[in-house]
């Protein structure tokens, strides 16, 4: 595969999803399924909107499924996908690279 067409580059594709700041935070949340309260609690600095946003397009990209129950009131889970749980193997050495910044 060739990187260097960067219009068709597979690394432009991977990072205009993943290149988020919150991104990868929101993934590591997920390692255990959680319901959208959960995950506003222990990311509190991210606004609702952007929350919602990258939520979606995590769910678009089939990196976490959005799983809604048919209760009263309304419940909704977010899990990762196996795709998701790949991207999480990256975690080590990114944080690696954050240490040495």
């Amino acid at each position: 595969m060739e990187y260097r067409d960067i219009q068709n580059c597979p690394i432009r594709k991977a990072f205009h999803v993943l290149g988020s700041k919150w991104i990868f935070l929101i993934l590591l949340d997920l390692e255990k399924p959680k319901r959208y309260g959960e995950i506003r609690k222990s990311i509190p600095d991210i606004s609702e909107k952007i929350l919602i946003e990258k939520l979606k397009l995590l769910e678009k990209h089939q990196f976490i499924i959005r799983k809604n129950y048919n209760e009263i009131p309304p419940r909704v889970d977010y899990s990762l996908t196996e795709t998701g749980k790949e991207v999480l193997k990256l975690v080590p050495i990114l944080a690696s690279i954050g240490e040495n910044l």
